[in-house]
């Protein structure tokens, strides 16, 4: 079982960050122990990318992005039944797909829609760069904040599939229940503002918060690599 680490001021609050660079600048002072040491940051875009920027110019680390994407249910783009990996590797949330009515069909058809969107976004953001070995290694990963969880879940997958053997998980915000499911696949899960209850929304930790376009995304890689 990970640690968790969180800001029990901030527990079952919301809009509690102005958006999410103030978010990422709170996640780096937290994370301020791991400043200028061997650890390889990546954020899960969109929405992870400015909060990760943040803690790379706190940690003074480099950062790179881990593709992986929420599988779609076929009839809405606001809802999944669990998540891909860069290797192509699927997790499924396996008690959703018992209650809902998609057959072995649908399911192999948006796995495939899903590989097909992270393949034009690999290229896209990461330029078909390969993904480093991390034998033995300290992976970070970062995103704007816990749902379900299934995208971070893929990420770690992979991650550990890369051979690190450390992992740790930052986010603002996240649901109590995704947490609690996270923290034995991690070694430190830092999650600053932890909410209760039946509904979660990310969105409700921000007071300003938007879709990102990936444009904004290759933005901010850009300000990364000037200040190097």
């Amino acid at each position: 079982m990970g640690n968790l680490i969180e800001d029990r001021t901030l527990r079952d609050r919301l809009h509690v960050f102005a958006d999410r660079a103030g978010a990422g600048q709170q996640l780096g002072l937290h994370l301020s122990g791991y400043r200028n040491q061997e650890i390889h940051l990546f954020a899960i875009p969109a929405g992870g990318v400015p909060v990760a920027a943040e803690i790379a110019r706190a940690l003074l680390i480099p950062l790179d992005l881990i593709i992986v994407r929420k599988i779609q249910l076929p009839w809405t783009t606001e809802a999944g039944f669990g998540a891909l990996g860069p290797a192509g590797q699927a997790i499924f949330n396996e008690d959703l797909l018992r209650r809902m009515p998609i057959s072995p069909e649908d399911i192999e058809a948006q796995v495939k829609k899903t590989a097909a969107a992270m393949r034009q976004r690999e290229e896209r953001l990461r330029g078909g760069k390969p993904y480093a070995r991390l034998d033995g290694q300290t992976a970070l990963v970062v995103d704007d904040g816990l749902a379900s969880g299934y995208t971070m879940r893929a990420a770690l997958q992979f991650l550990r599939g890369q051979g690190a053997t450390k992992l740790i998980a930052a986010v603002p915000t996240g649901s109590e229940r995704t947490v609690w499911t996270l923290l034995p696949l991690v070694d430190e899960l830092y999650c600053l503002n932890v909410r209760g209850g039946f509904s979660f929304a990310v969105a409700d930790a921000y007071e300003n918060w938007y879709d990102l376009t990936e444009e904004e995304v290759l933005i901010i890689l850009e300000s990364l690599n000037s200040l190097a």
